[in-house]
């Protein structure tokens, strides 16, 4: 499902999302394609979702956002040891 689609089926509301089909570029994750998980009114009860989800399954690509956002974009997150600065 494309972001343009979950934002008309669930308007103004918090969604957990499995990412389907994404991309990196300079530090950001575009997310093309989508599955929605669950929908909740309230962030904080997205984000106990989300974690749950995430403890179950690590290796899946989760995340939770507002349907009022223009666009599916999240900072990445690294891993790991960083090389010098």
């Amino acid at each position: 499902m494309r972001w343009d689609e979950v934002q008309e089926r669930f308007p103004n509301e918090w969604v957990v999302l499995e990412a389907t089909k994404a991309h990196s570029k300079q530090g950001k994750r575009y997310i093309d394609e989508v599955i929605v998980v669950d929908r909740f009114q309230d962030s904080i009860s997205a984000m106990h979702r989300y974690e749950a989800l995430h403890k179950e399954a690590p290796y899946k690509e989760y995340c939770f956002f507002h349907t009022s956002r223009a666009e599916l974009v999240a900072e990445e997150k690294y891993a790991g040891i960083r090389g010098p600065r």
